[in-house]
């Protein structure tokens, strides 16, 4: 069985370790744990990982966060990977800083990968891992707050946070996303 993993980001050393890039540093985490490496590919970077009789492939897009789709719905063709195998790791300001919120499917909440997803997979029925951001920022300062990096303290929640989500990521290749959702969202309020 394959299963596509997708974490949103941005490429480009400017956007490295921002906040707007956590997908991104999920994914390098679990790539990481397995020894596996990722390499530039068609619409963004690929890594392949081997669970429990699971292939898991991870892409981090190359397309930029608005035009995420695009890389989405190449390499769920390519791979043939069916809609419920999708999953994606995305940042969320409505969120408090490193909450975790696994859903079964949803609208995208006003972030553009999502919505870009969306419309060129034409459906919001997949599943996704928000990670929250916080929104400590003044009225109209929103962008810099996402393409902005975390601060010592959020860098070391997230630390303790990403392990989590890489479990659940794995969880959900196993159990499905309704168990992972009891169990990790659940464990994250904690």
């Amino acid at each position: 069985m394959k299963y596509l993993i997708v974490g949103l980001g941005n490429i480009g050393i400017e956007y490295e370790n921002t906040r707007h890039n956590i997908g991104f540093k999920v994914l390098d985490a679990l790539a990481k744990a397995s020894d596996s490496v990722f390499t530039p590919s068609r619409y963004g970077s690929i890594a392949e990982i081997k669970h429990r009789g699971r292939t898991l492939i991870l892409l981090k897009p190359s397309t930029y966060m608005n035009l995420s789709g695009k890389a989405v719905s190449y390499w769920m063709k390519v791979e043939r990977i069916p809609i419920e195998n999708l999953i994606v790791v995305v940042d969320d300001l409505a969120l408090p800083c490193g909450a975790i919120r696994i859903r079964a499917k949803g609208s995208d909440g006003g972030h553009n990968g999502l919505k870009n997803i969306n419309e060129l997979i034409g459906s919001q029925n997949y599943a996704r891992i928000r990670m929250g951001i916080g929104n400590g920022f003044p009225q109209g300062g929103q962008v810099d707050f996402v393409l902005g990096k975390f601060t010592p303290e959020e860098e070391s929640l997230m630390a303790e946070r990403i392990p989590n989500v890489c479990d659940a990521l794995k969880a959900f290749t196993i159990d499905g996303i309704d168990r992972t959702m009891n169990r990790f969202n659940t464990k994250s309020k904690e």
